[in-house]
């Protein structure tokens, strides 16, 4: 017996939940599959417990900063490993609870507890052999962390960032590689908790930083705190009786061998594709072997060329893979999936990323390569400010990092910023906003500005990009 719906979901994380949500309100003829844990990416091993991990190394540390202020520490304090972890958990538990709620809330008529694969465009088969034909598909099953060959030595001392949220208690050492967003915030936090941690990365990355200086600036200002090796060469892996052994060349160029509890790849995530059998659909796949799909429709496109009646959203799509991307994506996926065949482009918000570390790192619009690619060199100015010497910065003792901002020369538009320095998160809103509006130079800095807040950072920065403005012919 086959079963007929107007809509199939394969996925019940943020982008999938968000899909139902928006499809619902047309027609509840609708199905979700979900073969794997309920509870969203973000909740279970992703935002929250990174940041509440953070929250306890940003607490740590200000207890290392407190005689700096005058503040005397005369018994010293101590990181509860098991304290810290439980903490972590418990509250982890909390916000999955939270969503569980939500997927408890649709009926269960319309949710299927199974892995499901393609038979072809419109027809789907679960692990059980039931057979699912939809109208219109939506491919929201995200992603997974990837391991590359060489970390596979570790053994059992192999892990990823899902892991580290079901510790017990703090381990002793780890070397982590992969210095992305993941791998940065965690190495940070550990270190600030007392755990002996060393940063392995190619080439100069860093985070999502793209700008060659304050790349430059990021890395030396980490490697203060903790040691981020950014491309150096490691000679080898291997798992022995006392843990994982690395050898490396350092930063002096030497060759030395450390030995760590755990080896933690956070090295990227693939897209969950591989056991839906997507080659049955019938789309055109990219190099990655992604769906190609519209961001501002989430259809995707046949192998032939036309619009296909399958969607995709989320991490899976490869577009931003960050939660309030997936959730706009789950939305539009939807509610295009629900008015088939009529429907509209909805515009996509202007690009925003932060990682979570300190200095915090926060990017906002159009990269400047982007911008030169279609400007040119000549097109694009500049405004930059560094935090050294900003006054709130310097009061709070977090006076380190650099902010750029790139504006149209030709218009003064506000087009892109990149930042690396204190509360980055929040000064970051305030510069996608106004890229958003397509806001001049000249138009946000007739905006208030407070005194003394880290936001006047931003003035000192637009002011640069403005008197360059001033100086065309």
């Amino acid at each position: 017996m086959i079963l007929d719906v107007d809509i199939a979901i394969l996925g019940a994380g943020t982008a999938g939940m968000s899909a139902f949500n928006a499809a619902n309100k047309v027609t509840d003829s609708i199905v979700m599959l979900e073969g794997g844990a309920y509870g969203t990416t973000c909740a279970r091993v992703g935002c929250m417990p990174s940041k509440l991990l953070i929250a306890a190394a940003e607490s740590a540390h200000q207890m290392q900063l407190a005689p700096a202020f005058g503040i005397q520490l005369n018994n010293g304090y101590k990181v509860d490993g098991k304290a810290v972890m439980q903490r972590v958990k418990s509250e982890r538990d909390r916000f999955v609870s939270f969503v569980l709620q939500d997927i408890e809330q649709i009926p269960a008529q319309q949710r299927i507890d199974e892995q499901a694969k393609f038979i072809d465009a419109n027809t789907l088969e679960t692990s059980s052999g039931q057979k699912i034909r939809a109208r219109n598909i939506i491919i929201a099953t995200g992603s997974r962390p990837v391991i590359p060959t060489q970390l596979e030595a570790a053994g059992d001392r192999l892990i990823v960032n899902d892991d580290v949220f079901d510790w017990d208690d703090l381990p002793e050492s780890v070397a982590v590689f992969g210095p992305g967003v993941i791998g940065l915030e965690i190495s940070q936090a550990l270190s600030r908790l007392g755990v002996r941690l060393r940063l392995f990365g190619r080439g100069d990355g860093v985070g999502p930083l793209q700008d060659p200086e304050i790349k430059a600036l990021a890395l030396k200002t980490f490697n203060q705190e903790f040691p981020l090796m950014a491309g150096n060469k490691v000679n080898s892996i291997s798992r022995t009786a006392a843990g994982v052994e690395i050898t490396f060349v350092n930063n002096e160029g030497y060759e030395i061998t450390e030995i760590f509890d755990y080896l933690l790849a956070a090295t990227g995530r693939k897209a969950n594709l591989d056991k839906i059998n997507i080659q049955a659909a019938g789309l055109k796949l990219n190099e990655r072997q992604q769906p190609e799909f519209s961001p501002e429709t989430s259809q995707c496109v046949n192998a032939d060329g036309s619009p296909s009646p399958i969607f995709i959203a989320g991490d899976v799509a490869g577009f931003r893979p960050l939660l309030h991307e997936a959730n706009d994506e789950g939305f539009i996926a939807g509610s295009n999936a629900a008015r088939w065949p009529d429907f509209q482009p909805t515009p996509r918000r202007t690009p925003l990323a932060v990682v979570f570390s300190e200095p915090q790192i926060a990017l906002a619009g159009e990269s400047l390569a982007q911008i030169k690619q279609r400007l040119g060199d000549d097109g694009v100015v500049v405004g930059s400010m560094n935090f050294s010497k900003q006054g709130r910065a310097r009061v709070m003792q977090q006076n380190q990092g650099m902010m750029k901002v790139y504006a149209c020369k030709k218009t003064g538009q506000l087009l892109g910023t990149e930042i690396f320095g204190p509360r980055a998160e929040h000064l970051v809103h305030l510069l996608a906003w106004s890229i958003q509006q397509k806001l001049t130079i000249k138009a946000i800095l007739a905006l208030p500005f407070y005194h003394p807040v880290v936001e006047e950072g931003i003035r000192t920065a637009l002011r640069s990009a403005a008197a360059q403005l001033k100086k065309q012919p």
